[in-house]
């Protein structure tokens, strides 16, 4: 009875002790704790309490001499805490289980993360530094990441993260804080931090304030030498506290305490701010009531390691008041140092267990009292999760700054106005924010090693973007511009219209002497490969930009400020996860394109996946040819085949329908003249479209035209060079008489209607459609599409007549034609009636990339808006997307491929919905879009070469089976 009334007592005391102050350290089961804390330390003898009070470096990249140090350490000296530094994550782990085995009470295992196990690890994921993370409004997200680095933290057995940095930077000179801080603001730094630890600690990692008093406004670095803070009690108060005032009633586990010189708080100059009884016990403890773990930063540090020798440093930071030592010197003589202090009752028990036991409390929190070895298996794939980068990838979204957007430069749109340049400076790499600026329009690299004749170059450019590109190597390499980059700024921007991208510190601001002349400033904060193409989209409005500036600059910004700029229903470019699917599923296409190559079902191709306006795969594969003389690249454009109908014809037809220019339910004889009384006069436009206009399928007007005896091109058709009547060109050296294209519409004119109605795929009715719409618009459809459509969606990689356009090195070919023109079709298109036409055919001639191609179908997608621009109505898309003789078993829209009606017929996969709509090609190409699902699918490939019997790539229903892939890959994920 009176056991259990002590008991309950006990329990009373803490809970009013927790009501008066918080204890960080206090377990949900604060009686079961206490009960293990107290156990231990019964047990426990002078040397063996005094071990817990070090926490020693121990390597995961060093030899057997290094481990079996440490394990003398732990076994000879007791020593309670570790500290991993440098090496790799499978080591780690195997050497922590090792040295956990070896302790006779569980070791609490403390790490340096401030941005992930990255900072000390390699193969492990990298979070950005806190001044991006502080340029953050909502700070849920805060809380997100401080919640997976604690994962990835717990999942090593790291039970402690030094982590996060709460020191106000006020002073952009610092040359230790800077990128670790959220800022200058006390209040954001706070904010941040606080999110930050709650994130962490809620997956039962232990956090860390540092560096306390503040190490924000110092000039000099305490790894090298003892900084001096010559400021009064009130500033240090106001600014410097102010984090940890906050904080700590917010629960933070432990504060790290800094090596400084503080005059107003300790008077000895020389005594580092850490073996200061005044800072640490007074100030930390008793003034502003922290009751958590007190750890000194390192004491091989200069800042503290200069004061005296390593063993009377660690007895005078545990007579200052902190209760573990972090990366001390010389354990043998520490330990007899303080026995000798405890024996000459310089330093009592009762201080010593006091330490002692809050340490034991933390391995209690953390879970030590039920230890278990850390899982070797799985490791790297638990530590680099997809979910990391999408996390990422929300962080650095949720960052990027705009300070300046004169005459509302962004996001960039107009694209048929703008002729884009971009110039790199700085001395890091900008590929990856270039090669994501070509996904959205044409922009050419500029570079020259005289200032005269760059500026000479961009004269032709309306738009200049200039990227300021510094090391992402660690955030305390240099931020700073060179005289020679400055001046080049400044007279780029005196002489052009320009959009200046800061990849490094907002401190790198201060440097430019005026902004002027500068229309648009951004600051994307590190120069990664993420913030890189992240900030590329976000130029074009990919994403909405809502970041703050996390300190001021000069005169000219203020801490805070940061405009909104609406994003534009452009393509992103993503992972997988972001858009809901999931990576390791639709991995499989990647197997589907060995079949392709092993097979020979064509030498190479693209293909690109895109969900909810998100790209989430896109590549190319093989080569041009068989011979793999040259890669395929992103950028090469294909031979589109049929496609053309959907990408160039249909958009066209689509407006001339809304600027009633046409109707769908004209007749073709009222329509073009020539088709009046001829058998196809009554035809409506609705029934061509839909092909159930009794249409031959296509005819092979390119027979005709050869010699009856030697099956040769006639030479009253052909030349091999250009003359004012032979000025058609086929291909390379192959000239057709220009009075032959009315020839090909008579022979449509004049051509048989099939007999029974039905549904006939036909080329036809789009030879019909290129002349109704040059008729209509009296301009050629190439220049119609180009200037309505292409030039606006920065489709820079979709053209007729790619020669004009693209080097020859650009553009696939695909066949060698042994029976027409006699040479590989290079350049030029393959269908032989829009060869006929000159490349451009209502149904063929058109040539792109997968990139170029998803953006018509993403606009389509989207109702007729792409880019902040409206390019047709929802009702016409709705209109055209639609089946009109479904009755008759037509499975088409109007120009629209639709799901197969058949299931023998395999249009599709047989898994997309009735909504979807799309078109395959006879060069080997497909491309499809569903609206129930947000997904556009393109498939390009030359699976005509060597020659179109290759028919490999048809048999094997390929292009549907990876259509399926994605579907699964939807429903795995969800």
């Amino acid at each position: 009875m009176k056991k259990k009334a002590l008991t309950l007592l006990a329990l009373i005391f803490i809970q009013l002790l927790q009501a008066q102050q918080v204890d960080p350290l206090l377990a949900k089961d604060p009686i079961k704790q206490n009960v293990w804390v107290d156990s231990i330390m019964k047990r426990m003898s002078i040397d063996e309490k005094i071990g817990q009070l070090f926490m020693v470096q121990a390597y995961s990249n060093k030899d057997k001499t290094h481990e079996d140090f440490i394990s003398n350490l732990i076994t000879k000296y007791h020593v309670g805490n570790l500290i991993f530094m440098q090496g790799t994550p499978e080591k780690q782990v195997v050497l922590n289980n090792k040295y956990q085995e070896l302790a006779k009470v569980p070791l609490l295992v403390g790490f340096d993360g401030e941005w992930g196990l990255d900072m000390r690890l390699k193969n492990t994921y990298r979070f950005p530094w806190n001044m991006t993370l502080g340029a953050i409004k909502d700070t849920v997200l805060l809380k997100e990441v401080g919640k997976r680095i604690g994962e990835h933290c717990k999942r090593v057995g790291i039970h402690m993260n030094f982590a996060p940095v709460v020191d106000v930077n006020t002073n952009p000179n610092n040359p230790i804080i800077g990128n670790r801080s959220f800022g200058e603001s006390k209040e954001n730094v706070t904010q941040k931090a606080q999110a930050f630890i709650k994130g962490m600690q809620g997956v039962g990692v232990l956090a860390n304030a540092k560096h306390f008093p503040g190490h924000g406004d110092t000039e000099t670095d305490s790894h090298q030498t003892l900084p001096v803070i010559n400021f009064n009690e009130q500033r240090l108060d106001s600014i410097e506290l102010y984090p940890y005032k906050k904080l700590f009633k917010g629960g933070v586990a432990s504060v790290m305490t800094a090596h400084l010189s503080i005059p107003a708080l300790e008077t000895n100059p020389k005594l580092p701010s850490s073996l200061s009884k005044n800072v640490v016990t007074n100030l930390l403890q008793h003034k502003l009531g922290f009751e958590g773990l007190v750890i000194t930063d390192g004491l091989n540090m200069k800042g503290a390691a200069n004061y005296s020798t390593s063993a009377e440093i660690d007895l005078a930071a545990i007579m200052a008041g902190n209760d573990l030592l972090l990366i001390p010197q010389d354990i043998p003589g520490s330990v007899k140092l303080i026995k000798k202090a405890i024996q000459d009752g310089k330093l009592t028990e009762e201080r010593l267990n006091r330490s002692v036991k809050k340490i034991l409390k933390a391995k209690y929190l953390v879970g030590l009292n039920k230890y278990k070895p850390i899982v070797t298996e799985h490791l790297s794939k638990d530590l680099n999760s997809p979910y990391d980068e999408v996390l990422y990838r929300k962080l650095i979204k949720n960052s990027i700054t705009v300070l300046k957007d004169n005459e509302g430069i962004l996001p960039i749109k107009n694209l048929q106005d703008k002729k884009v340049a971009y110039v790199s400076l700085g001395d890091d790499d900008g590929t990856e924010f270039y090669q994501m600026l070509k996904n959205y329009t044409k922009v050419d690299k500029i570079s020259e090693k005289h200032l005269n004749v760059l500026l000479q170059k961009l004269e032709k450019y309306n738009l200049v973007i200039v990227g300021f590109h510094k090391s992402n190597k660690n955030p305390w390499k240099s931020y700073k511009f060179s005289n020679k980059d400055l001046v080049w700024l400044q007279e780029i921007a005196r002489n052009n219209k320009i959009v200046l991208d800061a990849f490094a510190s907002p401190y790198s601001l201060l440097q430019v002497p005026s902004f002027n002349n500068i229309e648009g400033v951004i600051v994307s904060y590190q120069n990664s490969k993420l913030s890189q193409e992240l900030s590329a989209q976000a130029l074009f409005g990919a994403f909405e930009l809502k970041g703050k500036l996390p300190v001021s600059i000069k005169n000219e910004f203020k801490v805070g400020d940061g405009l909104n700029v609406e994003g534009l229903d452009v393509l992103q470019y993503t992972i997988p996860e972001e858009a809901g699917v999931s990576s390791e599923k639709l991995s499989i296409i990647d197997k589907r394109i060995d079949t392709i190559l092993s097979e020979k079902m064509s030498p190479g191709g693209q293909i690109l996946v895109a969900r909810n306006g998100k790209v989430i795969y896109n590549k190319s594969f093989g080569y041009h040819t068989l011979l793999k003389n040259r890669a395929v690249k992103n950028s090469d454009v294909y031979d589109l085949a049929s496609l053309t109908k959907i990408l160039a014809s249909l958009p066209m037809i689509m407006k001339a329908e809304e600027e009633k220019k046409i109707s769908l339910f004209s007749s073709l004889g009222d329509v073009l003249p020539r088709y009046k009384d001829s058998n196809k006069d009554t035809l409506l436009l609705k029934e061509i479209l839909s092909h159930y206009g009794r249409l031959r399928s296509w005819i092979p007007f390119y027979l005709d035209t050869k010699d009856e005896k030697t099956g040769e091109n006639s030479s009253k058709y052909y030349r091999k060079k250009r003359t004012p009547r032979f000025n058609i060109k086929v291909a390379q050296n192959l000239y057709l008489a220009k009075d032959y294209r009315d020839s090909i519409y008579k022979h449509i004119v004049d051509s048989e209607l099939r007999k029974r109605a039905g549904y006939k795929y036909s080329d036809l009715g789009y030879y019909i459609f290129k002349e109704i719409l040059e008729r209509k618009y009296k301009r050629p459809l190439n220049k119609l599409v180009d200037e309505r459509f292409y030039q606006s969606l920065g489709a820079d990689r979709m053209t007729y007549l790619p020669l004009n356009k693209f080097d020859k090195s650009e553009i696939v070919p695909t066949e060698k034609d042994d029976y027409y023109r006699h040479q590989l079709v290079h350049g030029y298109v393959h269908d032989m009636g829009a060869a006929m036409l000159g490349g451009v055919g209502g149904h063929a001639g058109l040539f792109a990339n997968a990139n170029d191609v998803a953006k018509i179908m993403q606009m389509f997608l989207q109702d007729g808006s792409y880019g902040g621009k409206r390019y047709l109505e929802p009702e016409t898309i709705h209109k055209f997307n639609k089946r009109y003789y479904e009755n008759k078993k037509v499975r088409r829209g109007l120009g629209f491929d639709k799901p197969q009606l058949n299931p023998d017929i395999k249009a599709t996969c047989g898994c997309v919905s009735n909504e979807s709509f799309g078109h395959s090609g006879f060069t080997g190409t497909y491309t499809w879009a569903d609206p129930a699902t947000g997904i556009v699918y393109v498939f390009l490939s030359n699976r005509i070469y060597p020659t179109m019997k290759n028919y490999g790539l048809v048999k094997s229903n390929i292009r549907t089976k990876i259509q399926q892939d994605i579907q699964d890959a939807i429903l795995m994920a969800e």
